[in-house]
């Protein structure tokens, strides 16, 4: 890393952490260029820890509201790597100190989740793009600035892949958010013009009427990742790749998602998926963007 040994001893604690929790997309992965993994394990850590206050934390929602109000204050004061003493902070300090990273992405992300406490239901999909704007396109935003690259151009393709991917997380998430959260995160006058109801997704009931609705939402979801997807060919190198990458496992886990009769069923990647992300990767088709 270049910095100090308790620097990047909290950089390795970052990067474990990340290494340990299974995501369809990669984060911090060996694509990346070496000296960026450890300030992305380090934001990966901060989202972590929000996502976890709102889903995972056994307290109170008042008192998780708090804990998420608080964070966001740490964000706004958060000073020199060498004051703070847990690991995740102190990595954290260190990446925004270096590459002078804007506060507000964390800020939003962890709006974002503060909405997750009291939010559960979207009257239309311009609601859930709004959220989308604070959960999911923070983290491409601040990628960019890391890299030195946060133009208007890539910072928009930024954001429709950010929420791209978002969405695709909706979808192969419907059982777990519902079951789990109470959340719907599906636009509840397309829900009505598809006549599903909310005892579609309390019994898992795929129906044509359930799965014409999905279809809806893959379909745009697909547009959206296609639009961002110039981004991966903006950025050149390891970086580039990297982003390719990404882009790549989100469609293969859209396609993945559209071949599925029950629409409840949460894909995961196998090994020739894998094969199909990397190969795609390293070598782009000309007119399509995306695996199929």
């Amino acid at each position: 890393m270049g910095v100090d040994p308790l620097t990047d001893a909290a950089y390795r604690h970052c990067l474990q952490r990340a290494a340990a929790h299974y995501e369809n997309f990669p984060v911090a992965s060996r694509l990346l260029p070496r000296r960026l993994r450890g300030p992305i394990a380090a934001i990966y850590c901060f989202a972590r820890d929000a996502d976890d206050l709102a889903d995972e934390d056994p307290r109170s929602v008042g008192q998780r509201r708090q804990a998420l109000q608080a964070l966001q204050q740490r964000i706004r004061t958060l000073a020199a790597p060498e004051s703070e003493t847990e690991p995740q902070w102190r990595a954290l300090a260190d990446t925004v100190q270096r590459f002078d990273l804007p506060r507000q992405p964390f800020l939003d992300l962890a709006d974002a989740f503060l909405q997750d406490l009291e939010k559960t239901r979207y009257a239309d999909f311009g609601e859930i793009m709004a959220y989308c704007r604070r959960s999911a396109n923070p983290v491409g935003r601040l990628l960019l600035h890391l890299a030195g690259a946060a133009t208007p151009t890539n910072l928009a393709h930024s954001d429709a892949v950010c929420s791209a991917l978002q969405l695709i997380n909706f979808c192969q998430d419907l059982r777990q958010d519902f079951a789990e959260h109470g959340r719907i995160y599906l636009p509840a006058d397309e829900m009505a013009e598809y006549g599903v109801t909310e005892d579609h997704l309390r019994a898992g009931i795929s129906d044509v009427r359930m799965r014409r609705l999905m279809q809806r939402q893959y379909r745009r979801a697909d547009r959206l990742l296609r639009s961002g997807a110039p981004l991966g060919q903006a950025l050149r190198g390891r970086l580039g790749l990297e982003i390719r990458a990404i882009i790549n496992a989100g469609a293969r886990v859209l396609w993945r998602l559209e071949q599925q009769d029950d629409v409840f069923s949460r894909p995961r990647l196998r090994r020739r998926d894998q094969w199909a992300i990397l190969r795609h990767s390293l070598f782009p088709p000309r007119r399509r963007t995306t695996p199929r």
